[in-house]
């Protein structure tokens, strides 16, 4: 068994490397670290990580995947409140990238995608003592922002 403790970055490809780094820096706020050849590598503000995001180019003739293929379906961030989860909701809407938002139960949830169609969730965790059946099922509905921006 590896003993794995969390994911510390991912690596995307991308078609146009400076229209991706824009992307994730104008909507995540995203900080370039390094570049070498047709990678750059960025950090979330306040991570830990080296990087958070890698994204390599594989230049403008790049195909994406057909729908319903293998390999990455999206990415998870977690924010810490659901104002958050809010703020980042409007943030997607304005840059024309959100795709979606979910009740998970346990995570509330909004869904996006970037230039090349890479999807990412931005989520918030409840506290675990909130989690009740959720702990071992999983939902998908409605998310309620009335509700939850009252909690």
């Amino acid at each position: 068994m590896i003993p794995i403790r969390r994911l510390n970055h991912a690596v995307l490809y991308v078609s146009d490397l400076e229209r991706s780094v824009d992307f994730y820096q104008r909507v995540f706020g995203f900080e370039v670290i390094a570049r070498q050849g047709p990678m750059a590598f960025l950090r979330a503000k306040g991570s830990g990580n080296h990087h958070d995001l890698g994204l390599l180019s594989l230049g403008p003739e790049a195909s994406r995947p057909p729908e319903g293929s293998t390999g990455l379906y999206h990415l998870a961030w977690e924010l810490g409140t659901i104002k958050e989860l809010a703020a980042a909701r409007e943030t997607l809407r304005k840059a024309g990238a959100i795709t979606g938002e979910s009740d998970h139960g346990a995570t509330k949830s909004v869904y996006g995608s970037d230039p090349d169609g890479n999807e990412f969730e931005l989520m918030v965790l409840l506290p675990k003592e909130k989690w009740g059946d959720w702990e071992h099922d999983v939902t998908t509905k409605r998310l309620d922002w009335g509700k939850e921006l009252k909690r």
